[in-house]
Order: structure tokens, then C-alpha cells, then sequence
């Protein structure tokens, strides 16, 4: 009996020189709609599926490939005798290879200008059904979902007439991973149009962005995946420009100098370590921010990642070949820029849309058997309900001080304190078990610098001896959260030592 295939595909790169092929092995060919007038008009001899149902495509193209003498062929055992009795007895022929890929539903809904209906009618039902039918079937019928699969498909029949089982199980695979992520984006879309916060199940999809080198540690395995309707401003969409691969600590590092940089609107430069700034600046020019962000921690920041906000012209690629830095971010990078920087062979150089458009709605952490799903902390200065507890007032040099010190702190881990003046830091201490603890590394790593500077912390003071060590130091104002029962034992403090407290009413812990 002639073999066929059946080919439906809304991507047509590379069908026709795939079905060329098929036909020169004399493979009867079954097709149907858009796919089926381009062989055709490109010289490929078809047979409609509707010739084989006896059955017209109806509403509208919604049903063309639902039918018993379709999805009999593709599910039937070529060797069990019962079904091969009733394929006879219904005139129903085996089906060999389906090629199908699916309705660009996720493209659709990634237009700005999507319509609810627009998006419904590209959910394809005939297809995913299709391929599902097949890849059951493996065992027997070759499958293939990926214009990158065609070539191996050929091969293997051209050498030995068949492809391989373990081809048909790892083609099978694919199309259940495809036809899983195709599901997910059409549930979570209409859960999103529902309102539903938290639905009883939550899928999530991501696709191979790459393998990694190692994890954490050289022992550990790794990859990294990308969601493909995440963040526009994020690493996963970042451009690669120069150096190295990513590793796995530098896409964290990375991704954690991203969501500093983003706090800021004028020039500013953000070198982070370990997943906490070392040194955040800011300034008229993005050299100066650079600047200022080196001074902050010229110890520090050695082997670390940088991120800045502006494109990094001449000027300021000068002082970043300076010093030994594993990444550069930036929107841009002058020609000029580039000439300097890529002198250094190992360096990455990469470029972020600093304008996307589309953000992530949920953060996302997996534990031991589950996953932790939260809103993004989004919640910044201007979003907050200033109130002063002390009976000094900030002046507006401190205000602006305090602006940055609460736009950083929210991104260190806690228990969190950042030293700051109006245009850089000039101590972090982060993720000690006390915050006095945290407290004393920035005030020791500020030095002389946190006399008339300002104190930021992530959650309230419990106890009035954060408040009095900075006191000692010489700081001159504190932004922190409130909330404390022992507010008051705090706000005496400071008032004895005329030092200005804000209260923001909201904390930042980052665990």
C-alpha cells in the first residue's frame, strides 16, 4: 500500500522542499486549505482531505480534519489484527507521517491590538487534535511539529525507508511539550480575562534559551529557559554584543542590576554583586553616575556586573575598560564605545530594551515540591505616604537623599541598610540576621562619608539601637517603613539626637 502524509502547517518555511521530498519517495500526500494551495500552486500533487472524508470543510475552516477516516488512520496499530479488521471494514488507510504546526495563537495574543475574538479564532482544535492522535500513535506514525525536524525525517527515510523509533518517541515527545505550552497560553490568557487571581492550576511555560556551562557551582547541571510572553526588559530578551557565554550566576547578577537600574529616570549606574548593589550613582551625564557608583565601592565592584541606564558613550566606556567587570547592560553602546570595550576579549556586552513595554505580572520562586507565585515589588517613593515622626524636619538635600537610599534598599537582601547621600551610596549591609548587624557594615564601609548622610531600611526598627548607632556616625536622617509597637522608643531616639525620621508605611523585605 502507498504511504502517506498528511501536512497542515500555518509556518510554511521549509514545507514545500519537505513535501518535494516526500513525493520523490512516493508518498501520497493529503493536505488541506492555505498549505494545500501552496504546494499545489508550487507543483506538488495533492489529494484534499475532503476527497478522503467525502466530507466538506465547514464553518469557516473549523472543521476539516475531525473525522473517523483521518484520526483512524492515525491511530490505528499496523500490527493488531482487530484493528486492521475494522480500518477494512470502515475503508479507512493509515496515515505514516503528519506535519502539523499550529494557529499562531501566541502571536495573536502578543499584539497590542488583539481583540478577544481575534484571539479565539486563532485556538486551533483540528491541529493540536491531529498531532495528538499521532504522537499516541508513535509507535507507528511519525510525527513532526518542527520545520527544524524535517531534515532528519528525510534522512533517515531516504537511508532506510523508516525513521527510527527513537526518532518517533523524541518527535512524539516535542509534540506533547508543544501542544502542553500551546494549552497554557490560550488557559492563562481567558484566566486572565476571567480575573481569577489564583486558578486551581497553574501552567507555566517556558522555552530553552540555553544550556549552561554549570549551575551555581561547577557541579551543579544548568540551563536557562525564557518565557515567551515575559518582560521585554529583562536578560531572556537582552542582545548579546561581545564576550562570553552567560553563566548561570551571571544571568542572576544580572537580572538583579536590571531591577535596580529600572528605579531610576536620570543617569544611573548600578554595580551589583552576589545579587545585592555594591554601588549605586547617579548623576547629569551617565559617566558621572559611573562614576559615582565606582566610588561608592571600588573594592566591590571587581569581577562584578554593571548596569546603566543611558548609552554608554566613549567617556564612560574609558573608565569601565578600567577595571575588571564580568558584565556591561546598557540600552546602547556608541560605535566609539564599542572599539574601547571589545578590546577585552571576555567582557559581555549586552543591550536591553529599556522601554518595553510588556512587564511580568507574577514573580515566581520554586521550593522543595512547589512553587511561590507573588506580584512584583513595584511600590516606590512616589508611591508612598511620607510622613516625618521626629519633630526635625528633612531638609530638601536629605529628601532627595532619602528618595535614593528607599529606591536601593528595597532591592538588598534583608535585613537591609543602605548609606546614602542625593546621588550615590556609600554603604549596603545586607542580609544579616539583626539589623543593627546590617547597620554596622554600612556605617563601617561608609566611614567618614555617612556623617550628614542619610539611612535607609527595608522593614521598621524593633529596638532604638539601629537609631543610635547611626546617630554616631553621623547620619542626619532615616527612612524606613513604621509599624513597629516600639516606634516610639526609635523616634525618642532620633529626636534626641535631632536626626529626621520618615515613615513610608511599606516595607521591602527581599528574602
Amino acid at each position: 500500500m502507498r504511504k502517506r502524509a498528511l501536512l497542515s502547517v500555518s509556518d510554511k518555511s521549509g514545507i514545500l522542499e519537505f513535501a518535494q521530498e516526500l513525493e520523490k519517495m512516493d508518498y501520497e500526500i493529503l493536505s488541506t486549505g492555505g498549505t494545500k494551495r501552496f504546494l499545489e500552486e508550487n507543483g506538488v500533487s495533492i489529494t484534499a482531505v475532503d476527497e478522503i472524508t467525502k466530507f466538506p470543510e465547514i464553518l469557516g475552516g473549523r472543521v476539516k480534519t475531525l473525522h473517523p477516516l483521518v484520526h483512524g488512520g492515525l491511530l490505528a496499530k499496523h500490527d493488531d489484527a482487530q484493528h486492521q479488521s475494522e480500518m477494512a471494514e470502515n475503508g479507512i488507510s493509515p496515515i505514516d507521517i503528519v506535519c502539523v504546526n499550529l494557529y499562531p495563537f501566541r502571536e495573536t495574543i502578543s499584539k497590542p491590538d488583539v481583540t478577544v475574538e481575534d484571539a479565539i479564532e486563532n485556538i486551533d482544535i483540528g491541529g493540536p487534535t491531529m498531532l495528538r492522535s499521532a504522537a499516541k500513535n508513535h509507535a507507528y506514525v511519525t510525527v513532526i511539529v518542527d520545520s527544524e525536524d524535517y531534515a532528519i525525517v528525510t534522512s533517515e527515510l531516504r537511508d532506510q525507508n523508516a525513521t527510527t523509533p527513537e526518532t518517533r518517541r523524541r518527535l512524539a515527545a516535542k509534540v506533547f511539550r508543544h501542544t502542553a505550552a500551546y494549552d497554557s497560553y490560550i488557559s492563562n490568557y481567558l484566566t486572565d480575562l476571567t480575573g481569577e487571581e489564583y486558578p486551581d492550576q497553574l501552567t507555566l511555560t517556558y522555552e530553552l534559551q540555553q544550556p549552561l556551562r554549570y549551575g551555581e557551582n561547577p557541579h551543579q547541571k544548568a540551563a536557562f529557559y525564557r518565557s515567551p510572553l515575559g518582560s521585554d526588559f529583562s536578560i531572556a530578551s537582552a542582545e548579546q554584543l561581545h564576550g562570553k557565554e552567560l553563566s548561570y550566576n551571571n544571568i542572576q547578577d544580572a537580572n538583579a542590576a536590571l531591577q535596580i537600574i529600572k528605579e531610576f529616570k536620570m543617569p544611573a549606574a548600578v554595580a551589583v554583586k552576589h545579587m545585592n548593589p555594591c554601588g549605586v550613582g547617579t548623576g547629569e551625564t551617565i559617566s558621572a553616575a559611573f562614576a559615582k557608583a565606582y566610588e561608592a565601592d571600588s573594592t566591590s565592584i571587581f569581577g562584578g556586573i554593571v548596569a546603566l541606564n543611558r548609552e554608554v558613550d566613549a567617556e564612560t566606556a574609558k573608565q569601565l575598560a578600567g577595571i575588571f567587570l564580568e558584565i556591561i547592560i546598557a540600552p546602547a553602546f556608541s560605535e566609539e564605545a564599542l572599539e574601547i570595550l571589545t578590546q577585552k576579549k571576555n567582557i559581555r556586552l549586552l543591550t536591553i530594551l529599556f522601554d518595553g513595554t510588556k512587564q511580568d505580572k507574577w514573580n515566581t520562586v520554586t521550593v522543595e515540591g512547589g512553587l511561590l507565585v507573588q506580584q512584583p515589588d513595584t511600590f516606590g517613593y512616589e508611591d508612598a505616604e511620607i510622613q516625618v515622626a521626629t519633630e526635625r524636619q528633612p531638609t530638601d538635600a536629605e529628601l532627595e537623599a532619602l528618595k535614593l537610599g528607599w529606591s536601593v534598599v528595597k532591592h538588598v537582601k534583608s535585613n537591609a541598610i543602605v548609606v546614602s547621600n542625593s546621588d550615590m551610596t556609600v554603604g549596603i549591609g545586607a542580609g544579616q540576621m539583626n539589623r543593627v548587624g546590617s547597620a554596622k557594615i554600612a556605617l563601617e564601609q561608609a566611614g567618614e562619608k555617612a556623617v550628614g548622610a542619610i539611612m535607609a531600611s527595608d522593614a521598621f526598627f524593633p529596638m532604638s539601637d539601629t537609631v543610635e548607632a547611626a546617630a554616631k556616625a553621623g547620619i542626619k536622617a532615616i527612612i524606613q517603613p513604621g509599624g513597629s509597637k516600639k516606634d516610639q522608643e526609635s523616634i525618642d531616639m532620633a529626636n534626641a539626637h535631632g536626626i529626621a525620621m520618615v515613615f513610608t508605611g511599606v516595607r521591602h523585605f527581599k528574602h
